[in-house]
């Protein structure tokens, strides 16, 4: 094995290299990104027929030469499942494998490669299903620079930012294994200087790493921006970050709300994925913008029948255009999108993609009934000291934990949500609400999970003082 440190310079330097090329298309019409489209997903459709068996045999007979957008809805369509039960058929390098890729993230926190190219990236998903991705030199590459190209615009425009380190602050994943914290070490540089602070440390000490480092761009966890919005306006969290950007999680508008105000900055959100990098990615106006030079995207409903844009999707088909070492061709996930008519004011080809939501997967289902995360959402917004909730299904109801960074009426927050529910057809709901100090997250990334569903156990918060509301209406 060749030395990490060694590859992972030259690693950074072939990023910088392909940052031109990436950010010249930024400016290119519409028609010219179609054209580039259909090129990529040919040749895309080509190396997967040519060096995967599993697609070889689910693509046989398609027409390579004449495939498109359209065409593309042609194809079959693959799922998270698909993928791990036949990982070996799928990789295009016979020499990787499903066993060495999870031996290898045992090596992964001091550093190195997959062969000496590959980097691997595992992620719970929205169901908590393991996934593992595999990206060859130039797709992780690829995937950094599809996410941070506006940043590095921005700052090539600032003569004041142009003359040093950009300095970016992660309040993200805590483990390599995951995408977040992977890329943060991977491209850090003189030029980027990349300060991680795990999620999953202590909120005090997340903020005096902060205090410290005084980031230009902050990237964290919606629930995490949420969290320091509230340190900041309490004068513990003293930064000026000139961009805040959220990753991984659904953006709610009240956080976005709250951490503009506490630093008068624009919040951008990165819809990305460990499966695809920067789905969609803010504009110095703070709208995401689908990277339609990146990856296609197809919005469809419960059935997989498109949905036009302006109208909320149930979920995607994703074909990732960049990463030849995983081809993953009309790939299942689900995310609640709703791609935008109108364009954005910066004057970009690439159209716009409302924030995400939520997933298909945070439906909760009482027999007959589904109810949508956001009868949840609704009433919890509503209740300003509530900086995080997780929402556990019963049988009856949910069970829900809270931290506060402010006085919260118990009561009236459970009544509200009683309502809420009885309000979208639930007969007699039950709301339990329990105060906890920290909220248990999703190993791994971090993550945390808002919505668990009945058929998944209910992880239990850990608490102090806590208090326990019950209610039958």
């Amino acid at each position: 094995m060749r030395d990490y440190e060694t590859l992972r310079q030259r690693h950074q330097a072939y990023a910088m290299a392909l940052a031109p090329r990436l950010i010249d298309r930024l400016e290119w019409p519409a028609d010219r990104l179609a054209l580039h489209r259909a090129q990529r997903l040919r040749e895309l459709v080509h190396e997967a027929i040519d060096g995967s068996p599993w697609h070889r045999e689910r693509l046989a007979g398609i027409d390579v030469a004449r495939l498109d957008d359209d065409s593309l809805r042609d194809l079959p369509t693959m799922t998270k499942a698909d993928l791990m039960d036949n990982f070996d058929r799928i990789v295009t390098d016979e020499r990787v494998s499903l066993g060495l890729v999870n031996d290898h993230p045992e090596t992964v926190t001091t550093g190195g490669y997959l062969l000496d190219g590959y980097t691997a990236v595992t992620s719970g998903g929205s169901t908590g299903h393991r996934g593992v991705f595999v990206y060859d030199w130039h797709g992780w590459a690829t995937f950094w620079m599809g996410c941070f190209r506006q940043m590095l615009r921005a700052k090539e425009a600032d003569p004041e930012l142009a003359s040093r380190p950009l300095v970016t602050s992660w309040v993200t994943a805590a483990h390599f294994t995951h995408a977040s914290a992977a890329l943060a070490r991977t491209f850090a540089s003189s030029e980027f200087v990349n300060v991680r602070f795990p999620v999953t440390l202590p909120t005090g000490d997340i903020v005096a790493g902060l205090n410290k480092t005084q980031p230009d761009c902050l990237v964290a966890y919606p629930s995490a921006l949420h969290v320091l919005s509230f340190e900041a306006r309490a004068g513990r969290l003293r930064i000026a970050p000139r961009q805040v950007l959220s990753c991984a999680e659904p953006l709610l508008p009240e956080i976005r709300a709250a951490s503009e105000e506490a630093w008068g900055a624009p919040v951008g959100n990165i819809w990305a994925a460990s499966e695809s990098g920067g789905i969609a990615v803010p504009c110095a106006h703070s709208r995401s913008h689908w990277s339609e030079d990146l990856v296609i995207i197809e919005p469809v409903d419960e059935d997989g029948r498109p949905v036009p844009p302006g109208e909320r999707s149930a979920k995607i088909y994703m074909t990732n255009l960049f990463n030849r070492a995983l081809p993953l061709i009309r790939y299942e996930i689900t995310d609640e999108v709703r791609i935008l008519s109108e364009p954005c004011p910066c004057g970009s080809a690439y159209r716009c993609v409302a924030d995400i939501q939520g997933r298909l997967d945070d439906v909760f289902v009482y027999g007959a009934r589904q109810v949508h995360p956001h009868v949840f959402r609704s009433a919890l917004g509503h209740h300003a000291g509530v900086v995080e909730y997780q929402v556990s299904q019963t049988r009856q109801g949910a069970r829900i934990a809270i931290r506060c960074g402010a006085p919260v009426d118990l009561d009236r927050l459970r009544s509200d949500v009683v309502q809420a529910l009885a309000g979208v057809g639930l007969s007699r709901p039950a709301v339990e609400i329990t105060v906890a100090d920290r909220l248990e997250r999703d190993p791994g990334p971090a993550k945390l999970r808002r919505f668990v569903p009945l058929s998944e156990p209910s992880p239990l918060p850990r608490d102090s003082g806590e208090r326990l509301l019950a209610a039958a209406n």
